[in-house]
């Protein structure tokens, strides 16, 4: 099962993040596989990659993550539209370097000419605060299911900050899903409160368990896509 996830400009992102606090939860410690930026603004990733997660020496969890470059909202650094749109139906070979100024084309080295459906997204997670509406589109026309993810839960809220497990108890954050909702077309119980591992040293049942939530149900939206092809 692929899951892909992209995102917006703004203070709320964090998907590099979300890959390492993934499989921190499933190897319970820190882990940190998928390189992050706290500094820039902008998106760190430039490449897309592909993350399997190891879940015993023989064996992978079976999905898999696709991290590609942040849609960078009225800027010129993030990842094209088009090539987003390319990389949910599967023609976005691993490793392929993003270029803002440059779309991938079928001519391109990193070009997918023959995608099957293990190259093709089943679910698109979004780490946003504006996305372009034109990939949503594409996205609803493939029948890919999706979801946002909303970070930083423990910055946007002082209840939080002083005590994770208050998440879903802050009116205020119960607000910003209202508004993500509004503003996404997506319904509230599609978009998820997350608290990325940053600065922590061990793992945390209150971050795992808020991790976990929208980790099983990306993997039901893909189960269920799958299922009804």
């Amino acid at each position: 099962m692929l899951l892909s996830i992209c995102y917006g400009r703004s203070n709320w992102t964090g998907k590099s993040s979300f890959v390492n606090s993934v499989e921190s939860v499933l190897r319970g410690r820190i882990v940190v596989r998928a390189p992050a930026d706290a500094i820039s603004g902008t998106s760190y990733t430039k490449k897309y990659t592909t993350y399997k997660i190891q879940k015993d020496p023989a064996r992978f969890y079976s999905f898999i993550f696709n991290d590609i470059m942040g849609f960078e909202q009225n800027t010129n650094s993030g990842v094209c539209v088009e090539d987003v749109k390319l990389a949910l139906s599967g023609h976005v070979t691993e490793g392929y370097q993003f270029t803002p100024e440059h779309q991938l084309t079928e001519s391109d080295q990193g070009y997918n000419s023959s995608p099957t459906l293990e190259d093709s997204v089943h679910v698109l997670a979004q780490y946003l605060y504006l996305l372009s509406y034109s990939f949503r589109l594409a996205a609803s026309d493939m029948g890919i299911p999706q979801m946002a993810i909303l970070t930083k839960v423990d910055e946007a809220c002082p209840e939080v900050k002083k005590d994770i497990n208050n998440v879903y108890k802050s009116m205020y954050l119960k607000q910003q899903v209202d508004e993500f909702s509004m503003l996404l077309g997506i319904p509230p119980n599609c978009i998820f409160l997350v608290k990325n591992y940053e600065s922590e040293i061990n793992t945390n049942d209150a971050i795992d368990t808020l991790t976990l939530i929208a980790l099983r149900q990306m993997i039901n939206f893909g189960e269920d896509f799958l299922n009804y092809l």
